[in-house]
Order: structure tokens, then C-alpha cells, then sequence
């Protein structure tokens, strides 16, 4: 019973900041009175975002290089203009850093985007649901011996400490939420003729506009 107690005393939030298709990803994990025997190990949250969610690599990898955040994507080649209904599963181990203002706490925040869902009948939002995520141990110098902990098979470095896997431990929490729900917006089918027009007429004008400039300002031989 302690030990179950013990186990069930890990906290996870998730939370999705801002609105429309870019959001910002916050988690927020309090190992509680497991914090005491994570000295020295690394944290992270493996999390699954479905099609209809993404993390850009290109802005991932500026983030890594200002040590703004640290993650490794599964797979890590990913098509951002894919809609979603042609989209795949994406999988994101992001490493959490220490709370400063909560003794055992860690979080870590990643910017993830919508993608475009098909037209719909009647509703101007998509729900994207995305499930509470894992929390992971990596201990590269020492092992865990709680009843909390699991092997997890996770082929990824411990950050900062080595280039080679070393063995993840999934720890047994309690999510404060089972899942978060992203609302994408999306478009109305009884407009797609309206959209059509407008884009047809649109192209036409910006076209006319460059051809004018060409032949006003351009030099010909």
C-alpha cells in the first residue's frame, strides 16, 4: 500500500497554451516523494501526437541550438505541409528540466502546430485529443530499484551525459488529465464555392499586378 501510495503521489500536467494552429506544448511532472532517488538522473516525457498535430524540425532545431529545449522526434523526417488525413503519428521524447520553484518538480514546453483537416458539414472546429504522456528515468551512472519503476525500451541518449542509449525507466503516475483536446479550425464545405471564386479572383489580379510591373519596369533585349 505505501508503495502504491508512493507511486500514485506522481503528478502529471499537461497543458496546450495559445489558440489556432500554433500552440505551445507545457509539461509539468511532480515526482513527489520519488524525487529524492532521481539524483543525478535525466526526466523526460514521451508523449504521442496524433496526424492531426505536429512539431516543425527546422524550428525544433533552432530551439536546441539557443538550449531553449531538447527533444528527439520518432520519426525525425516529417512533412509539415502534410493535411492531416494524410498525415502520421508523431512521437516525442522532450527532456524536462528542474523546477527551480518546486523541490522534485520538472517541466519543459514545446511549440507544436495544427494541421489542415478536411472541410467540414457543420462544425468550424476539428478535435484533435491528445493523450497524457510517459514519464521516463534515465540513469546512466546508477540504477533505480523502486517498485515504481518499469523498463521501458527507448533507443536515446541520456541529454548532456553521453551519445550512446542507456536504459530508460517508465515511472507508474497519476495524470492530472487523462487527455487535452486541441480545437483546430477548419473550413465549411457549403463554402467552398465562395472560396474558389475569391481565390480565382485573387490569382487573377496579384498575376495582373506582376505582369503590369514587368512590362512597366523590366528590361527587354
Amino acid at each position: 500500500l505505501d508503495v502504491r501510495a508512493a507511486c500514485q503521489d506522481v503528478m502529471v500536467t499537461q497543458e496546450l497554451l495559445k489558440e489556432g494552429f500554433h500552440r505551445d506544448l507545457l509539461l509539468k511532472v511532480e515526482l513527489g516523494v520519488l524525487g529524492k532517488d532521481t539524483g543525478g538522473c535525466t526526466v523526460a516525457a514521451r508523449t504521442h501526437l496524433p496526424p492531426g498535430i505536429y512539431v516543425d524540425p527546422y524550428e525544433l532545431a533552432s530551439l536546441q541550438q539557443q538550449n531553449l529545449t531538447k527533444a528527439v522526434l520518432i520519426p525525425d523526417v516529417i512533412d509539415v505541409e502534410a493535411p492531416e488525413y494524410l498525415a502520421t503519428d508523431l512521437l516525442v521524447l522532450l527532456y524536462m528540466e528542474p523546477d527551480p520553484g518546486c523541490s522534485g518538480c520538472f517541466r519543459a514546453a514545446l511549440p507544436v502546430h495544427g494541421r489542415y483537416h478536411q472541410p467540414a458539414e457543420d462544425s468550424e472546429k476539428a478535435l484533435v485529443v491528445l493523450k497524457s504522456p510517459e514519464v521516463l528515468v534515465c540513469c546512466c551512472d546508477s540504477g533505480l530499484s523502486a517498485e515504481c519503476w518499469k523498463p521501458a525500451e527507448v533507443e536515446a541518449p541520456c541529454s548532456g551525459k553521453t551519445s550512446s542509449p542507456c536504459q530508460w525507466y517508465s515511472i507508474m503516475h497519476k495524470p492530472v488529465y487523462e487527455e487535452s483536446i486541441l480545437q483546430v479550425p477548419v473550413g465549411l464545405r457549403q463554402h467552398s464555392s465562395l472560396v474558389c471564386v475569391v481565390t480565382l479572383l485573387v490569382t487573377v489580379l496579384c498575376s495582373s499586378l506582376i505582369l503590369a510591373a514587368v512590362c512597366k519596369y523590366g528590361h527587354f533585349s
